[in-house]
């Protein structure tokens, strides 16, 4: 039973899996969660205006990495898989992270393409689902990007039928449009012409008119079924494969950008790092439930806990 460690650094947080690998007789494999763990670093910290990784936000990844470099060590993983996303893609002192995270982790961290990125979350967000329940959408709102992966899986192998990654997210968004707190109805209407345009590139990509199920990972929708289910901590396992409709998005997604930072701050499940930017988060999983709804017929999203980190700690073993 391999012990491995995988980490998946995004334009907002930055996360850690350890985990035992076990291949089952039939072939399929399965993770036993040794530990998880997430810190909001805020990567992408004012790259969409500057162009570049700010130094603070270098700093709180660096210190992030130390700490499970440390874990990594304790635990006697044999193996580390670092994936990059969004943030460092186009980023002009992007060298820089490269060379912090190869000495403070000591491996590479891999910005992988786009069809790598889409497999990985799809395998990682559908793994504990029913295959007769697909064609399976997954959705991936993240703080630069939005992703979608659309395909099938049997329970060992993933075939994906199109994927698309449009850059609108939470932290994007919110310095985009969303400076004022709480945020005004212009600006409110701007985000959406915003994530409405940029999701019509995503959806003329991927044809979703055949999907089943929607399935939504990442902290924005997982943050949103907490609240949704009135839970007053964070607990992954009341929240992994809850449903949320149609109707509970756009309500909670109103309720959040009706709210102050003081207001969302004391929400309970809510992580410090997120209360800033879940109004954007919300706003963009408001517009894809609303285009899904029309073009699919889905009217409810599944939400995982298991993502991009569990298909990326898969993919090591």
């Amino acid at each position: 039973m391999p012990r491995v460690a995988a980490i998946d650094c995004g334009t907002n947080s930055i996360r850690l899996l350890i985990a035992d690998v076990t291949v089952h007789d039939d072939g399929t494999r399965s993770l036993r969660d040794v530990r998880r763990e997430m810190r909001i670093v805020r990567l992408g910290q004012g790259v969409d205006a500057t162009g570049r990784l700010a130094d603070e936000a270098l700093e709180r990844t660096r210190a992030a990495l130390h700490d499970y470099d440390e874990s990594i060590r304790e635990s006697g993983a044999g193996s580390t898989r670092m994936v990059a996303t969004s943030a460092t893609r186009d980023a002009a002192n992007r060298a820089d992270f490269f060379e912090m995270v190869r000495e403070t982790l000591g491996v590479e961290a891999e910005v992988i393409t786009g069809e790598e990125e889409a497999r990985l979350s799809f395998v990682g967000a559908v793994g504990d689902l029913d295959p007769d329940d697909g064609p399976f959408l997954v959705t991936d709102v993240g703080g630069g990007s939005t992703e979608l992966v659309l395909g099938h899986w049997d329970g060992k192998d993933a075939e994906i039928l199109g994927s698309y990654s449009a850059d609108v997210g939470s932290v994007r968004l919110t310095e985009r449009c969303l400076h004022s707190d709480p945020a005004t109805a212009e600006e409110v209407s701007s985000a959406n012409e915003v994530t409405r345009r940029t999701l019509d590139e995503a959806f003329a990509a991927v044809d979703v008119s055949g999907a089943r199920r929607w399935v939504g990972v990442a902290g924005t929708v997982t943050t949103l079924s907490a609240i949704s289910l009135g839970l007053s901590e964070y607990d992954p396992s009341a929240i992994h494969l809850s449903r949320l409709s149609r109707d509970g998005v756009d309500r909670t997604e109103r309720e959040l950008l009706e709210m102050d930072h003081e207001q969302r701050a004391a929400i309970g499940p809510m992580h410090p790092g997120r209360v800033d930017v879940i109004g954007g988060g919300a706003l963009v999983l408001g517009v894809l439930a609303a285009e899904l709804a029309e073009r699919s017929g889905i009217g409810e999203i599944t939400v995982s806990e298991h993502d991009i980190l569990d298909g990326i700690a898969l993919s090591i073993s």
